[in-house]
């Protein structure tokens, strides 16, 4: 591995080698036998212990129970992250041409823009982060400065407000 040294390169493989078929098993079970995902999620999962060797300090808990933890979180954020994009759609037949009306898309975008801006700042840049950015609760959590935590709890109640800033504006009932 170039840039690694020995003896990272040697923890690595003794950690491969003690875990690494329970965490390919956890890791296929997280990504419902995608055994191309899984084997993404053990490398991903390696990385974090490489980058991160204090959480692999046996006095501080079972090195299993992190390794597990981890790939879930990845695992969790990958989802996330899938699940913001459009799927990718294949097919035989061309697509059709967009009609060049937009007016729909455009009073969304308003009414979208109107509902957000009557949102507190916290609540409003949470759902930003969050929905259109696409971005983890770890990731909206370090781009906003606070803890994971607080991004839920903030996610949480910013869409309970928004629901009801869609009803006041007609939208929803």
């Amino acid at each position: 591995m170039p840039g690694v040294g020995d003896e990272d390169a040697d923890q690595l493989r003794a950690l491969h080698a003690e875990h690494g078929d329970a965490l390919y098993a956890h890791a296929l079970r997280l990504n419902g036998g995608d055994r191309q995902r899984a084997e993404d999620l053990v490398q991903e999962t390696l990385l974090r212990a490489w980058q991160h060797p204090e959480a692999l300090d046996p006095t501080r808990g079972s090195v299993r129970a992190w390794l597990f933890t981890t790939a879930r979180n990845l695992a969790i954020d990958n989802w996330r992250r899938r699940s913001a994009r459009v799927g990718e759609v294949i097919t035989d037949a061309p697509p059709e041409r967009p009609m060049a009306d937009e007016t729909d898309r455009a009073v969304d975008s308003w009414i979208v823009s109107e509902a957000l801006a009557r949102l507190s700042p916290h609540h409003r840049e949470v759902l930003v982060e969050c929905y259109y950015q696409g971005r983890s609760v770890n990731e909206a959590a370090s781009r906003l400065g606070v803890p994971p935590g607080t991004v839920k709890s903030r996610t949480y109640y910013a869409l309970r407000a928004l629901k009801l800033v869609l009803e006041e504006l007609g939208v929803t009932s």
